[in-house]
């Protein structure tokens, strides 16, 4: 299938027409709760052997790199067996890490060719797309360091994601609760409200911040949000147009909330971290109050500084951690013990890390693997690295995600993603206090309201990092600002305070005074590069 961001091609017809007349009937057969926990009991019961079937099926995909990887290893599916009987799913995978199968996350993009001793290969993306699968739409990865690529979207895998949904929610009392999307056209915009309305409750209301009828946006876009709103009319379930909310005004969706609590219900609102940071903002500086309030808050860190926004508004931040690839891979404990205490579903995902010491290029020893276990799954993962890394941790919090079987907890997600310059290597982790804590306390102003950038397209010799810092902030000194950020980046007497000097005497940093940039789909990322920086200071 080819694929046009531009235009609306005969492709993408195909595509929607597939969607359409497929719609009315997922709409018209929800899923009871019962129903739902007996799925998940089935997926749990049955775990090693879809587990097997996965391998089997990733080691047959056309051109597959994970059986170029195992025969290299000498790992078939005999061995894989007899080490999911004895060490189990994790133990098998653990076994395959150590032999070299696995892909880090630039070698699973494409990026960077597969090096195991003598094997070398580069990875087409386009042979992990599951063979079996049926395309009722497009979704794209963030992209926000290289090529995006395209996602299909199976409503089978939509069905089977709607089940974790539900129980997720029933687990935090949402059973009852009103629903609302917040996000740019496609992707989970789609997805998102589907999965509501599989469990018999459809959300009531779409925020976006992007116009789907803006100058210079696909086609594509304009006519999915047509034939899922026709669709969703011919089913009788009727799934709600966008409105309008952009980054800069969140007050449409501040209003919702306000109205929905002083009728006695409780607004809940899926998007991402930053946004539910911009709303509670928003409503602090109106005087609305929104106690009572749910964020399901993802796609960048729900670190304590975002919580504490949203928790200051009177409202409760539930984080939520997933990619375009794998949909939701956690969703939060009713019980936390962290900022981010998420329950891994281990139901529809392995997941393994390296360990101390065990690390190789690309994957720390804390990096999350994970692997496919839905015979849905759009893109088959097998020791698949993300480009994140967390801490896990087995417990019984005895929150009703872990009666329902969730027992492994993730907390600490983070980005490794790394930003280089001036020959010096800062990762997205050690920046995120420092941006979000120590910054904002000193000068003012919110966690989304500070970013490092990476300037790709410099005219200057040496590298160039601009620290962006929203307008919105008020008047500061660029170079008290700079000061700040290195003096606590480099805190320490060792390495940290090298890094720093380094920095320092490289003139490598500088400020540049504009709003944070977004990824397409409307992300504000702790580390970010850019090729179209303004005035620096």
């Amino acid at each position: 299938m080819t694929y046009s961001p531009c235009r609306l091609s005969g492709d993408d017809l195909a595509v929607g027409l597939r969607f359409l007349a497929a719609l009315p009937r997922f709409l018209r057969t929800p899923l009871p709760m019962g129903a739902m926990r007996a799925i998940v009991r089935e997926r749990f019961a049955q775990r090693d052997e879809r587990f097997l079937a996965r391998f089997a099926e990733a080691l047959r995909l056309p051109g597959s790199p994970y059986a170029r990887l195992a025969e290299h290893a000498g790992c078939g599916e005999g061995d894989v067996a007899s080490s999911v009987r004895r060490d189990g799913v994790e133990g098998a995978l653990a076994m395959l890490y150590r032999a070299g199968v696995y892909l880090a996350g630039d070698e699973f993009k494409g990026r960077r060719p597969v090096v195991r001793g003598s094997l070398a290969f580069t990875v087409d993306p386009a042979t992990l797309v599951n063979p079996r699968g049926v395309v009722h739409g497009l979704s794209e990865s963030s992209g926000s360091r290289g090529a995006r690529t395209p996602v299909p979207i199976d409503l089978a895998f939509v069905r089977d994601h709607a089940v974790n949904t539900h129980i997720a929610l029933d687990a935090h009392g949402g059973c009852g609760w009103t629903h609302a999307h917040h996000g740019v056209p496609g992707g989970t915009s789609v997805t998102n409200p589907l999965e509501f309305a599989k469990g018999g409750r459809p959300p009531a209301r779409w925020f976006t911040p992007v116009d789907v009828a803006a100058p210079g946006l696909s086609p594509r876009y304009r006519w999915g949000v047509r034939a899922m709103r026709l669709g969703s009319l011919l089913a009788g379930v009727p799934l709600p147009g966008p409105t309008l909310a952009p980054f800069d005004d969140p007050m449409p969706v501040v209003r919702w909330m306000a109205d929905e609590l002083a009728r006695g219900r409780v607004p809940h609102l899926w998007g991402f971290a930053s946004t539910a940071v911009l709303i509670c903002q928003a409503a602090a500086d109106a005087g609305v109050e929104l106690r009572g309030a749910r964020f399901t808050m993802g796609g960048e860190p729900t670190t304590g500084a975002r919580r504490a926004v949203v928790e200051a508004a009177g409202a409760v931040a539930l984080p939520r951690m997933g990619a375009t690839e794998t949909d939701i891979l956690s969703y939060a404990c009713a019980r936390p013990d962290a900022a981010d205490d998420m329950h891994f579903l281990d139901d529809r995902h392995a997941i393994v890390q390296p360990g101390d010491g065990n690390g190789r290029p690309g994957v720390p020893g804390d990096a999350m693997l994970l692997t496919s276990l839905l015979a849905s799954a759009p893109i088959r993962l097998l020791n698949v690295c993300m480009g994140d890394r967390a801490t896990l941790a087995r417990r019984d919090c005895g929150c009703g995600l872990a009666r329902d079987g969730w027992r492994l907890h993730v907390h600490d997600v983070r980005s490794f993603e790394k930003l280089t310059a001036g020959g010096i290597t800062f990762l997205d982790v050690d920046v995120v206090r420092v941006l979000e804590e120590v910054l904002p306390a000193r000068f003012g102003g919110r966690p989304a309201d500070w970013q490092l950038v990476e300037r790709i397209d410099g005219t200057r010799a040496r590298p160039e990092v601009a620290l962006v810092v929203d307008p919105s902030v008020g008047p500061l000194d660029a170079a008290e600002v700079a000061d700040a950020f290195l003096a606590a980046i480099g805190g320490g007497g060792g390495g940290e305070r090298l890094m720093e000097l380094q920095w320092r005497d490289g003139r490598v940093l500088s400020v540049v005074r504009e709003a944070p940039s977004r990824t397409a789909s409307g992300k504000i990322l702790h580390v970010a590069c850019r090729g179209d920086l303004g005035r620096i200071d």
